[in-house]
Formats: structure tokens, C-alpha cells, sequence
């Protein structure tokens, strides 16, 4: 069985006739960053939900519980003509927190967003704006953070942030990210291990080093992240 503080064992998903994801099985450690990458339908995003308990699986199991993962959807899920304050508020409502406000405070510190609480959502950077999304999924506290596509809609500027961000939470609370990208640099340069889908199918688990040796390609990890799926018929 495979063991960690999030771990998916088996995990087949199949819609109608169409299987999207082929006993997918891996483990995640407290403060490690993971990245899921492939090409588009390989079933990133379905393994994602279903790690957030969005979607139930139709075989296999996740091992931990709903509350214990913080899940931030590539669409953001927050209001744009509300301040970044009201938006933790209304969320931190919806998830019950012990102490609204004590919560929101403690998240706008976290997020190095306190001086633009009151500001208009719509009125932040997009990296700012991503920065809130992702501080709706810590309200609770979760040891986990499941991020589908986190910087899509960044900029490199914007996107530094961003990361900086995520790593903190990585290194200084411990806390277990995943997250799903097409960008291979950002995934190589902030995972500590890649895990690679091709049609649902989990081809590699290992650190963006070892993919790269894997196929002889040391100096363009992107090089070798196409590489390796088509010698692997992908």
C-alpha cells in the first residue's frame, strides 16, 4: 500500500466507456511540492478532484480526509466586486472556521495581503488576485493544498510571487502542495518530484532530475520531458 501524509492507491476513473485515469498510485510527504504534468487529456485535473474528494473514484482510494485538503481550481472561485476581505470572510463562513476574523487576519498576514484588505478584488493584479484564490483554500488550515494550473494566467513577474508564496508554505508550515501544469520549467524549477500522466496512465515518478537522465537529456528539461513521452509512444 502506498503510504504518505496524501496518498492515492489504484485509482481508476472511467466515464461511460472512456477510462481517464489507469491505477494511479503515489504518495506525498509533509512540505513536498509535486508537480502532475502530461499532455492535455492525460487526466491531470480528473486526479486532482478526485485527491480533493470532488470526484469519487471507480476504483482505489485516497487517504486522507476532505477537510484535511485545501483544493484552489484553476477558475477562481472568488468575487471580483467584493474587497480581498470579504471574500476570506463569506469563505471562511462557508467553512465554518472556529473564529472568522481571527482567520481572515492570520490570512492576509499570511499572504503578505493586509494593506489591500479592503481593496476591490477586481482591482488587484492577477497575481494578487491568485494569491487570495489560494488563501480561500488554506482557510481551514489544511496540511494539504491541491492547485490545478496555479499560474496560467500570470505573467513571469507575477508568477515569481506566486511561487514564492507557495514554497513558504512548503518549507516554513510544512504544508504537502500538488499542483497540475503545462508549463515543464515551472515544474522542474519549484517541484521537488515530477509525477508524469500520458492517457491516464502514471508513465514516472521522480525528481525533474532523474526524468532528465532518464533520457539522456541533462541541459533542457523540457527536451527531455518530450523525449521521454514519445519513447513512450506519447
Amino acid at each position: 500500500m502506498t503510504t504518505g501524509l496524501l496518498a492515492a492507491d489504484g485509482i481508476v476513473m472511467r466515464f461511460g466507456g472512456r477510462t481517464a485515469l489507469r491505477e494511479v498510485s503515489f504518495a506525498a510527504e509533509p512540505g513536498e511540492i509535486v508537480a502532475v504534468i502530461g499532455p492535455n487529456g492525460a487526466g491531470k485535473t480528473t486526479l486532482l478532484s478526485i485527491l480533493a474528494g470532488l470526484l469519487p473514484p471507480t476504483a482505489g482510494t485516497v487517504s486522507h480526509g476532505v477537510r484535511d485538503v485545501g483544493w484552489v481550481p484553476q477558475q477562481a472561485a472568488v468575487y471580483r466586486k467584493l474587497s480581498v476581505a470579504e471574500n476570506l470572510r463569506l469563505f471562511a463562513r462557508l467553512e465554518r472556521v472556529d473564529d472568522v476574523e481571527a482567520t481572515v487576519a492570520r490570512m492576509l498576514e499570511q499572504t503578505g495581503l493586509a494593506d489591500r484588505a479592503g481593496d476591490e478584488l477586481g482591482a488587484l493584479s492577477g497575481g494578487n488576485q491568485q494569491r487570495v484564490n489560494i488563501a480561500v483554500g488554506l482557510l481551514s488550515g489544511p496540511p494539504v493544498l491541491l492547485l490545478d494550473e496555479p499560474s496560467s494566467s500570470l505573467d513571469p513577474r507575477q508568477r515569481e510571487v506566486l511561487w514564492a508564496f507557495v514554497s513558504g508554505l512548503a518549507r516554513e508550515q510544512r504544508t504537502t502542495v500538488v499542483f497540475t501544469t503545462h508549463n515543464v520549467g515551472e515544474a522542474e524549477r519549484y517541484a521537488d518530484r515530477v509525477l508524469v500522466l500520458a492517457d491516464g496512465e502514471l508513465l514516472f515518478g521522480g525528481t525533474p532530475a532523474q526524468l532528465a537522465d532518464e533520457v539522456g537529456e541533462s541541459r533542457d528539461f523540457e527536451a527531455a520531458f518530450v523525449r521521454f513521452l514519445r519513447e513512450r509512444g506519447h
